[in-house]
């Protein structure tokens, strides 16, 4: 009979050859997945059964908040309760006012035949916890694919833009904040009407580029949406200017900025609904159109006169 060694002395592949074969798998899943975008499914399908997880991780913290909120003491739940009616009974007036004003502007804007605004309309969503890239700006946001949420929607806060929507999952949200350094937001100047965009420089702080070096720009300037681009409604605080350096040795000033939303705290988040696609006059529907218009002997002797 030929003696053979137990199965507890067979040996398999070499550690090191093992090493270098999950080493290539993980380089080849991570090209894969930057250039085809292949794994989004199984990244999806993995999320169904890796965040019930989270929320039990996410259980304790929430259960001794919950617990030091409920034992909040009558007293000091009063004492709020006595303020808040004091301040709202005081600001009854202003926001009487405000809305009797409201309804002055909507009928003088119909009356010179002004479009209407826009209304920003959305759903309250709960932030859970950041993402865990370090080298990102992102949260994570209670709200997905079953309600309604899509890539690209605007998130705001009570005090002003906090990001975008970049990811959506069917339970959960990523958002990219204002912050970060891949995120860029069209602006416009209060103060002075001057229109740019601002980026994030990934350090909670934001920079508003593309203006010239003796731009009137000064600190404490605040920074509202342009909606130039689309996405946002015009109107929405952004930031605040806290740094101007001017050098005329480069054509443009670099301006810093903090931004106004609590991008940075754990809080409530409104996410926008997405805003109506602009309908284009008939002359720019049909660009072909205009330029026979204008190869017309009438229409070159009319924009001659005018010129």
């Amino acid at each position: 009979m030929e003696n053979q060694p137990p199965p507890f002395f067979k040996r398999g592949p070499a550690p090191l050859a093992l090493l270098s074969f999950y080493v290539a798998l993980a380089l080849a899943l991570l090209v894969v997945d930057a250039r085809l975008q292949a794994l989004e499914v199984v990244r999806q399908a993995l999320s169904l059964f890796t965040q019930p997880l989270q929320q039990l991780a996410h259980l304790p913290a929430h259960s001794v908040a919950s617990a030091g909120d409920y034992f909040v003491s009558l007293t000091h739940l009063r004492e709020e309760n006595a303020r808040l009616q004091q301040a709202r009974m005081e600001k009854a007036t202003t926001v009487l006012r405000t809305q009797q004003l409201e309804a002055e502007n909507e009928r003088l804007r119909k009356l010179l035949g002004v479009k209407e605004r826009q209304h920003a309309r959305g759903q309250v969503a709960q932030i859970l916890y950041t993402a865990r890239d370090p080298y990102t700006r992102r949260i994570v946001i209670d709200r997905g694919q079953q309600d309604q949420v899509v890539a690209g929607l605007p998130v705001i806060d009570d005090a002003g833009v906090v990001g975008q929507v970049t990811r959506v999952f069917p339970f959960v949200a990523e958002v990219t904040l204002i912050t970060d350094k891949e995120q860029a937001v069209p602006v416009q100047i209060v103060r002075t009407g001057q229109r740019s965009v601002v980026f994030g420089l990934g350090n909670g702080q934001l920079e508003l580029r593309f203006l010239p070096a003796n731009a009137d720009v000064q600190n404490g300037d605040e920074l509202v949406t342009s909606g130039l681009d689309g996405i946002f409604l015009p109107g929405f605080p952004v930031a605040r200017v806290v740094h101007v350096e001017r050098d005329t040795s480069y054509s443009f000033a670099r301006i810093f900025c903090m931004p106004l939303a609590g991008v940075e705290n754990f809080s409530e988040v409104m996410v926008l609904e997405q805003r109506p696609p602009v309908a284009l006059p008939a002359e720019l529907a049909q660009p072909g159109r205009e330029a026979k218009a204008l190869k017309s002997p009438s229409a070159r002797k009319k924009r001659f006169r005018r010129e």
